[in-house]
């Protein structure tokens, strides 16, 4: 099935309206009088640019910066570092950025993996040190001041400045439909988590990844076979640059490049999949070699923690593990629970489930009707990375918003799995508290409720989205784009031949491409 880019398709910007595209916002304006009149005076309509400074873009970064203030104000309490009668939990306040900056010993101005093993990817070491020893510094000569308020409050302004920074990229990304980043700038797990860790790093690198790899179609040529201009390359390189800064400093961000090699070789471009990853190959090398080298037990304590840590809190086995200490046979272990005691094996089991995922999610990619949008895939990669890891920290909800946006801006679905990941919040705190005076706040099973309920619209936001790549009419971003706004220069490419062959024999006829027009987006 080729699709081509067509002046009038891919041409001047049309943005998209939510109180008229999606059907939940649509209902909901129901209360203010309904949906966006074909005669109202629009922030994002281009005639009306230029004249208004309120644009929807800067609408959404408004509402970023808020949300982000909010945070900080939700934050306040423990910025002092003395937590008295456990207010850390009591309050939701808790944030490893203070808490580490004591354990991981920057106060006494300790260089992170130099004089001490670090827990994170070494692009996270950098930046903790990075920010934490000029505050050390200028404590030594001022012992009057809070050095780890001055810490967090650092990260906290770096931090919000890296989320602003994403907002921007995934308004780039969908210039046509601006408000689907108000998806995540109103997310109430910005809101709740943005600086719980340092996972905003990754997030605005991964980010600015995507958006390199979407401006690779820029004066590249798309007939098939045409060879590629010096900007694309450029940018194809530029973008695995960015992906593996991403993934030097949380893991994830290489994921992504699964999905741009299956969809290269989709398009019959497998180059543009290859090329990407060596140079993102090359960047985390040349992060992790200066540690690596002198400091190699230090650096090695990330690897270490996960190859060793046994089923953490609010996982798929976690849930597991409780199923069958509640329901299984008193005198014998569960699985779960056997695998809680041989972490080797857990440890493989859940690579062999997240592999298993991947090469299905490599098998969709390939036989889909229509080749899928990178954001999709690579929401679903990230997803079952984490629906079967060992680890599902309460932050790393951030990792899924951006990717979320991009894949599937609908606010039905997403706002259900917001509330339930806010009632992870809240439960997981609850534990937390439980856990540190020895009372337990509620039984053990509201958590795993929540625990299951968040898993559970993970879980249901996947299968929309693979209903959408099944059904590439009911996607809400193609009907704003000719074809994928992300795709760079497999954007408009035909299916590579082989694999056109290959449907052609499934089906036993000759596929002929349908007219474009059937693509052009719905205003």
């Amino acid at each position: 099935m080729s699709i081509q880019s067509t002046p009038g398709i891919d041409g001047p910007d049309v943005p998209d309206h939510p109180s008229r595209s999606d059907g939940f916002v649509r209902g909901l304006s129901g209360l203010i009088g309904g949906p966006l009149g074909d005669h109202a005076v629009a922030h994002d309509l281009p005639s009306r640019a230029a004249r208004r400074f309120w644009t929807a873009a800067r609408i959404v970064l408004a509402l970023t910066c808020l949300t982000l203030v909010l945070h900080w104000v939700q934050k306040s309490p423990c910025q002092d570092g003395a937590w008295v009668d456990n207010e850390q939990y009591t309050r939701f306040c808790y944030t490893d950025v203070l808490a580490l900056y004591y354990a991981e010993n920057l106060h006494q101005g300790a260089v992170p993996y130099r004089d001490h093993p670090v827990e994170y990817p070494v692009l996270t070491g950098y930046f903790m040190g990075a920010l934490g020893l000029p505050v050390h510094a200028a404590g030594e000569g001022n012992p009057d001041m809070n050095q780890g308020q001055w810490f967090y409050n650092l990260n906290a302004l770096v931090l919000g400045a890296l989320a602003v920074a994403t907002v921007a990229a995934l308004l780039a990304l969908r210039r046509r439909r601006p408000w689907d980043a108000a998806l995540f700038a109103l997310s109430p797990a910005l809101l709740l988590t943005a600086t719980v860790n340092w996972d905003l790093l990754a997030i605005g690198l991964a980010a600015f990844g995507l958006l390199a790899w979407a401006r690779t179609g820029r004066g590249a040529p798309l007939a098939g076979g045409s060879p590629p201009g010096r900007w694309s390359m450029l940018m194809v390189a530029l973008a695995g640059v960015l992906l593996g800064l991403g993934g030097a400093a949380k893991m994830w961000p290489l994921f992504i490049l699964g999905p741009i090699l299956v969809l290269a070789i989709r398009a019959g471009r497998v180059w543009a999949g290859i090329l990407p990853i060596i140079t993102a190959a090359v960047t985390v090398v040349a992060v992790n070699l200066p540690v690596a080298i002198p400091y190699r037990q230090n650096w090695g304590r990330f690897f270490e923690l996960n190859t060793t840590r046994p089923i953490d809190w609010g996982t798929l086995w976690y849930i597991g593990r409780y199923v069958d200490g509640k329901f299984g046979d008193p005198a014998s272990q569960g699985s779960f629970q056997w695998l809680d005691a041989n972490i080797p094996t857990l440890n493989w089991v859940s690579y062999a489930l997240f592999g298993l995922a991947c090469l299905g999610i490599g098998l969709l990619a390939l036989l889909a009707p229509r080749r899928p949008r990178l954001a999709q895939l690579a929401f679903l990669v990230v997803a079952a990375f984490l629906i079967f890891s060992k680890v599902w920290s309460q932050q790393f909800v951030l990792w899924l918003l951006p990717l979320l946006v991009l894949a599937r801006p609908k606010w039905g679905a997403f706002l259900a799995w917001q509330v339930a990941e806010v009632g992870y919040f809240v439960a997981f705190y609850g534990e937390l508290l439980g856990t540190s005076t020895g009372t337990p706040v509620f039984p053990e099973g509201v958590f795993v409720l929540a625990s299951t309920l968040r898993l559970a619209t993970v879980v249901a936001l996947c299968v929309l989205v693979v209903q959408e790549i099944l059904h590439p009419e009911r996607d809400a971003v193609r009907n704003s784009y000719a074809d994928d706004p992300d795709g760079g220069l497999l954007n408009g490419t035909s299916d590579a031949p082989w694999l056109e062959r290959l449907r052609n024999r499934r089906q036993g006829t000759s596929v002929v491409d349908p007219p474009l027009h059937d693509f052009v987006p719905r205003r």
